[in-house]
């Protein structure tokens, strides 16, 4: 794991840290913008979250451990995903972070960060496809 590949990106999203935060952890959500993935944690530092479903035919079964939940502005996870190729042990999970910043009543500003990467190519992927996802949860948010 490479830990020195990270990726960040930051949306302005036209809506309160609460409906932000609500759009991040509720299952039911996170289901809409991460491909029909189930979402299982009860988001306490310490314990496991895993993400499942199916992509392109394979059955998944990501996971990590909450490690920061600060209520409507800091929420970060250790992550290993299958899809990776790495052996699932503590070296290979990289840490995933959202941070919430009220900018005013009405809007927020949303980062998402992922530090470490199995490779350069994961690290490309992920990159690309930022905006895009940043974007999903903005309209989600919004609604």
């Amino acid at each position: 794991m490479n830990q020195d590949l990270i990726v960040s990106r930051s949306v302005d999203i036209n809506a309160t840290s609460s409906k932000v935060w609500e759009t991040l952890t509720k299952p039911e959500i996170i289901k809409e913008y991460l491909y029909g993935t189930e979402t299982i944690t009860d988001w306490k530092p310490g314990s496991e979250i895993i993400f499942q479903g199916e992509y392109e035919n394979q059955i998944y079964r990501d996971k990590g451990i909450i490690q920061q939940n600060i209520l409507h502005e800091l929420l970060s996870y250790s992550y290993w995903s299958g899809f990776s190729g790495l052996e699932d042990k503590p070296e290979n999970y990289s840490l995933v972070t959202y941070g919430l910043l009220k900018k005013s009543n009405t809007v927020t500003t949303f980062t998402w960060t992922q530090k470490g990467f199995a490779s350069e190519d994961g690290h490309k992927h992920s990159e690309s496809g930022m905006e895009a996802f940043l974007n999903q949860i903005k309209e989600i948010a919004e609604r």
